[in-house]
């Protein structure tokens, strides 16, 4: 595949508004994880939960799509003057030239958690109020975000659980390269929930604790909420010299069980190959693997398999969901944009709260941040159902 650059990105998660809050997290080492404190969540977990939502309503133009989800993804938008780069972006291109691909996983269904919570005891209707379409319904969030960034050009979402927004890489790319569009915008958001909350503690996926990926006694994972974007543009449409690239993309499905990977990591494995290929590389030139890493025992268990088949023990891994927890359908750009941070700066990060790395493990996971030159990171997001996508990102040169 031609590769395409990233020539702006944002990320607003548990760790702070934008990359400037994002870079200090980092580097001092500081995660966003704490103990549930949401209003609506009565659980024993750590959250990685984003403070400002609350108060940030979306704009009066577009009140009727006032949700958390699209809060947060407002709330990213605005950061690292996003904003103006895609109004500069459509006076080159044309706002209908530039396309729109998002990822989410629940959307804006706390809305109806609450609109059923409230509904009529008697007749059992909902609120008037209530908003199906522009706050629950998944489409919501490109809707939303097309309309705030007054774009004109193809929109989609992908909902495709954990794997939503690394896949909105490879669907952007595909409209690209077919002439569909001269640009894209990619992304996601996914806000928390009952939904996931509940949903992932009645399968006892969720821990009371900080997650631990990799850790030999790891017992679950933490739910983040995560906004993110990035601007797509081909390498001639601009001066993009060291700038993040995506070289490749590969997805798998390999519908083992619907929520459990297949146990050796076969679809992993098959998108991991794909990506590689389409990028021209080869295993042993990848400098670092940002990893699904939920810490669940048997996702992580699969990945290891499936990575150290491919690449042995030598490729410096870890998973970043220590730091943010995990995102759901926004890991894919949150670890996207965590990779480019890391391939600027020529950092590996640390797989956070990890302790003692599972002794069955063959691949070589990293628990402290450490600096060392990058060329290329693949970043892995694998969702239920054995919906797998991985992306490889490098320096332009």
């Amino acid at each position: 595949m031609e590769s395409l650059i990233l020539s702006k990105f944002t990320l607003t998660s548990a760790l702070g508004c934008g990359l400037k809050e994002l870079e200090q997290a980092l580097f001092n080492q500081r995660p966003g994880l704490k103990p549930c404190d949401l209003e609506f969540a009565d659980i024993n977990a750590y959250i990685g939960r984003v403070d400002e939502i609350e108060d940030s309503p979306v704009v009066d133009r577009l009140k009727k799509y006032d949700c958390r989800n699209n809060r947060l993804a407002q709330l990213a938008l605005q950061q690292d003057d996003f904003e103006q780069t895609v109004e500069d972006a459509k006076i080159r291109y044309g706002p209908e030239r530039i396309g729109l691909f998002l990822g989410t996983s629940t959307s804006g269904i706390l809305e109806t958690e609450s609109a059923y919570s409230h509904r009529d005891p008697v007749t059992g209707e909902l609120p008037e109020s209530f908003r199906y379409k522009e706050t629950h319904n998944n489409f919501s969030v490109a809707d939303f975000v097309q309309k705030y960034l007054k774009l004109e050009g193809p929109a989609m979402v992908i909902s495709t659980a954990c794997s939503s927004s690394a896949k909105v890489f490879a669907e952007a790319s595909r409209f690209i390269q077919s002439g569909l569009c001269d640009a894209a915008i990619v992304g996601g958001a996914d806000s928390l929930c009952l939904t996931t909350l509940y949903g992932f503690s009645s399968l006892e996926l969720v821990s009371a604790q900080p997650c631990r990926p990799a850790d030999k006694d790891r017992n679950g994972l933490s739910v983040g909420e995560a906004g993110g974007f990035a601007l797509l543009e081909k390498p001639e449409n601009g001066n993009f010299k060291n700038q993040i690239s995506l070289l490749g993309y590969g997805e798998s499905s390999d519908a083992y069980h619907m929520t459990t990977p297949e146990p050796e990591g076969s679809g992993m494995v098959q998108s991991m190959q794909m990506a590689l290929k389409y990028s021209r590389l080869n295993p042993d030139q990848i400098s670092y693997i940002n990893l699904h890493g939920t810490a669940t025992r048997t996702n992580d268990s699969a990945e290891d398999k499936a990575v150290s088949e491919i690449f042995g023990s030598s490729v410096p891994c870890s998973s970043t969901k220590g730091w943010t927890g995990h995102t759901l359908g926004a890991a894919g750009i949150a670890e996207t944009i965590l990779c480019a941070i890391c391939l600027q700066k020529n950092l590996i990060l640390g797989s956070l709260n990890t302790r003692v790395i599972d002794p069955d493990f063959r691949s070589n996971i990293i628990l402290k941040n450490r600096t060392e030159k990058l060329t290329h990171a693949l970043s892995n997001s694998f969702g239920f159902g054995g919906n797998n996508c991985s992306l490889i990102f490098g320096v332009h040169s």
